[in-house]
C-alpha cells in the first residue's frame, strides 16, 4: 500500500499494490500498522457498498457533525470522487480535492475527519464501497448541495441524478 497526500491535508490516495501470478493477483486493501505509520488512526465500525444504476447520479456531499473517518473505493465502474475541506482550522479550508477513479485503478481514497465527500458516477451500473468511522447517527448528518456556488465544483458531466435530501442542502458559508 502506498500513501499519497493529497493538497487536502489528511486526505490520503492510496495504491495497492498487487502481487501477480499464473493464476491473478493479491492486493491487501486493509493494513492497519501501514495507517498507523502513515498518522492515521482508523477503526473502522461501519461499512457500505452503494450501487448506482444510471451514470450522472451524485451522492453526496455528506459528512457526519462529530468527525467522520472514511475510506473509499470503487468495486464495479468509475466515479469523479470530490472531497471539500471542512475543517475551519485547516490551511486548506474551503478548498476540495477532485479525481477520477475506476475500478481497474486499484486506488483507494482516505478522508480524515471534518471533510465532506460526494461521488458523481461516470458509468451505468458502478458499485463502490465506503468504509467509516463513527457509525451513522440519525441527527448527526450534515451535506453540502453539489452545485453550491461556493466552490464551482467542475464536473465532468451532467449531472441527471440527485436525491431531494442532498438538493436541500444549505449553502456552504451557511451551514458551517
Amino acid at each position: 500500500m502506498l500513501f499519497k497526500e493529497t493538497n487536502l491535508g489528511g486526505t490520503y490516495l492510496i495504491e495497492l499494490e498487487k502481487k501477480e501470478d499464473g493464476r491473478g493477483f493479491l492486493a491487501r486493501t486493509w493494513d492497519a500498522a501501514k495507517f498507523r505509520e502513515n498518522g492515521i488512526n482508523f477503526v473502522i465500525e461501519e461499512g457500505y457498498i452503494t450501487q448506482s444504476l444510471k451514470k450522472g447520479t451524485v451522492r453526496g456531499f455528506h459528512y457526519l457533525k462529530t468527525a467522520e473517518q472514511k475510506l473509499t473505493r470503487v468495486l464495479k465502474g468509475s466515479v469523479f470522487e470530490v472531497v471539500i475541506d471542512a475543517r475551519p482550522e485547516s490551511k486548506t479550508y474551503g478548498s476540495f480535492f477532485a479525481l477520477t477513479l475506476k475500478d481497474s485503478d486499484y486506488k483507494m481514497l482516505y478522508m480524515e475527519p471534518g471533510t465532506a465527500h460526494a461521488i458523481l458516477v461516470l458509468e451505468d451500473n458502478t458499485e463502490f464501497m465506503s468504509m467509516y468511522s463513527p457509525a451513522y447517527a440519525p441527527g448527526n448528518e450534515g451535506g453540502i448541495r453539489y452545485n453550491d456556488p461556493t466552490f464551482n465544483i467542475p464536473w465532468p458531466i451532467p449531472v441527471s441524478d440527485v436525491s431531494e435530501k442532498d438538493m436541500k442542502w444549505e449553502d456552504f458559508k451557511k451551514t458551517l
